[in-house]
């Protein structure tokens, strides 16, 4: 993600800002995202000043553009694009934080959200307005204003020195590398719409994911342990702790996994609620093992969706620090993007919160 001027989990609410001066929003969009068009870029520049809104181009520009967000010291930025734009767009900014030092003075701004992606789960999550209508300028109109219902802290995965909301090894990751598939071999001319966004998920999901599952042994031999620092534990299907505590160091799982993943929010893209238990407890992710057929996740895939399917292949835990060892690469995501294939992965929680802006109180 970057971006170029157009010139050039705590989940209690905090109040809204009532400060009478009126708060500096800037609006970061992703060119790349799905519904980022020329259309919403117009309409946001008639609400907000021409300085506070920037258009995804180049890493470069990404770079400069965080730079001027931090030196004009906004009160709150927008991310305009899906899970993977809101990740790059943290990341830079943590960068250029860290950079700085602690005592240079600087806050990290608020963060927002606009449904602008493909995947949103911290949409979702976050209540974010509906593109039509004008939804998404109403919701800068209302950060501007220091209208919003409220704040929230959510804690983020830190995966080799990257921030993410969610991450993981196996099926998750590998439908994700054959949507990109679907997106690059079979997403052209006439078929273009019809292949990206939602019917892109699905296709990929029909032409390539399922049978490659039904025709190919896609477990693979893992180990999973605790962290060193702080137990984990092992969760019901209500969320509600069950067995002892896994002490630091101690082994979690060992045995074949078709899926290694792990979110510190619910959703994955299109509402599919699927760390159900994440942003529960602070300091811990949802940690989520499965073993499970593919003939049984498609027969229990609505459930799955919900959030509302707890068999017994499937393993749920809150933990803070994870290492996950597999026998094979396996492929693996971070925020909604594909990232090729691993066979080892540390998952922690990062040191820092990051605090959004939050519309779950505001019905739409």
């Amino acid at each position: 993600m970057s971006v170029q001027s157009l010139r050039t989990a705590d989940l209690r609410l905090m109040p809204p800002l009532r400060n009478a001066e009126e708060p500096r929003v800037a609006v970061v969009l992703n060119a790349n995202a799905r519904k980022v068009t020329q259309k919403i870029v117009h309409a946001l520049s008639h609400v907000i000043p021409e300085r506070d809104l920037f258009v995804s181009r180049s890493e470069q520009d990404g770079r400069r553009a965080v730079q001027t967000i931090l030196d004009r010291r906004y009160h709150t930025v927008f991310s305009g694009g899906g899970d993977g734009t809101f990740a790059l767009l943290v990341n830079e900014i943590q960068r250029q934080m860290d950079a700085r030092g602690r005592h240079s003075g600087v806050k990290a701004p608020k963060m927002g959200v606009l449904r602008l992606g493909t995947g949103n789960g911290m949409a979702t999550l976050l209540n974010a307005s509906l593109p039509r209508g004008g939804g998404i300028l109403d919701d800068v109109l209302r950060a501007r204003a220091g209208e919003v219902p409220g704040y929230r802290r959510l804690d983020l995965l830190q995966v080799d020195g990257r921030r993410a909301q969610f991450a993981g090894l196996g099926i998750d990751g590998r439908i994700l590398n054959d949507y990109i598939w679907v997106k690059q071999h079979v997403a052209k001319g006439f078929l273009r719409r019809a292949m990206t966004g939602p019917g892109g998920y699905l296709s990929s999901i029909a032409l390539r994911t399922v049978p490659h599952y039904l025709t190919h042994s896609t477990s693979v031999e893992c180990e999973v342990f605790n962290g060193k620092h702080s137990p984990a534990h092992r969760l019901g299907p209500m969320g509600q702790p069950v067995g002892e505590p896994i002490e630091p160091g101690e082994l979690i799982y060992r045995g074949r996994l078709k899926m290694a993943a792990a979110g510190t929010i619910p959703f994955y893209g299109y509402e599919f609620k699927m760390f159900p238990f994440a942003a529960r407890r602070r300091g811990m992710m949802h940690l989520r093992l499965g073993q499970v057929s593919t003939p049984a996740v498609l027969a229990n895939l609505h459930k799955l969706w919900k959030g509302r399917w707890f068999p017994d292949g499937v393993l749920d835990f809150h933990a803070s620090e994870v290492d996950i060892r597999c026998e094979h690469p396996m492929p693996f995501q971070i925020a909604g993007d594909a990232a090729g294939y691993r066979n080892e992965l540390h998952l922690g929680i990062a040191p820092e919160q990051v605090e959004l802006v939050d519309f779950t109180a505001t019905l739409h």
